[in-house]
């Protein structure tokens, strides 16, 4: 992913409107450009962090960054779940959305968003920290279907469940310990299916304000499916029981 480094050119990046996947800052970066940067991050819900000089440096490969540096991403992120819950008003179709929670490796990311391109899903959901940036690996992964997959991302996944909820979707999250399996699961209806964390899986708080918890049946020493293969189960799923 390309790197943008020091003050000016991240304003500059900012103002033309190049898209930017993350802005890291010095703990002690002052001044009126980096009040300006923080503003226009804000603005365009770009996620930003205070770092450690000598972490802004690796990232900077030791050039002078002035206290910024800035990744180029290749994802315009939507701020507001509307407008992905829209997109399904406009095709007359139950809204179909992914929450992807924490998902951290690119490669998972990238083929979680192919599969969901595949199976007709309306809009993914991304936390704005703790999750994949969506880089230049994840269009390859993803055979450039992110590029075309409506996302947005959002500061408090909690929150956002609770707002689908208002708007009659009902959230759907996998657990190995659920009494229901995933295929006995009626999908036609406006779902969210969450799909947690390659390690932990879904967050307890997230899994508490689930509607649905689903199961998928293993059989051998393994407890649990990689969590692309996992979600790619459930969406073609929710594909197969909307076409019944």
């Amino acid at each position: 992913m390309n790197v943008i480094v020091g003050r000016k050119p991240v304003l500059d990046a900012l103002q033309s409107g190049i898209i930017l996947e993350r802005i890291f800052l010095a703990h002690n970066a002052r001044g009126e450009t980096i009040d300006t940067i923080l503003q226009l991050a804000r603005q365009k819900n770009i996620p930003f962090k205070i770092t450690s000089h000598s972490q802004l440096q690796k990232y900077s490969q030791h050039q002078n960054s002035q206290g910024v540096v800035a990744f180029i991403g290749t994802k315009e992120f939507s701020s507001d779940i509307n407008e992905l819950l829209e997109l399904a008003k406009k095709k007359n179709e139950k809204p179909f959305l992914i929450i992807f929670d924490e998902i951290e490796d690119v490669h998972n990311l990238g083929a979680l968003i192919r599969t969901a391109v595949c199976a007709g899903a309306h809009g993914g959901i991304v936390p704005k920290h703790h999750n994949a940036p969506v880089n230049e690996t994840v269009v390859k992964t993803s055979a450039g279907a992110s590029l075309q997959f409506p996302m947005a991302r959002v500061t408090n996944i909690a929150q956002t469940i609770d707002e689908l909820k208002d708007a009659g979707v009902w959230i759907v999250g996998t657990e190995m310990n659920a009494e229901q399996n995933y295929s006995d699961m009626d999908f036609d209806m406006p779902v969210a299916i969450i799909v947690g964390n390659e390690g932990k899986g879904i967050r307890r708080l997230i899994k508490e304000k689930c509607d649905f918890l689903v199961k998928i049946p293993m059989k051998g020493n393994f407890e649990s499916l990689n969590a692309s293969v996992a979600g790619a189960l459930v969406m073609y799923e929710v594909m197969r029981k909307r076409r019944k």
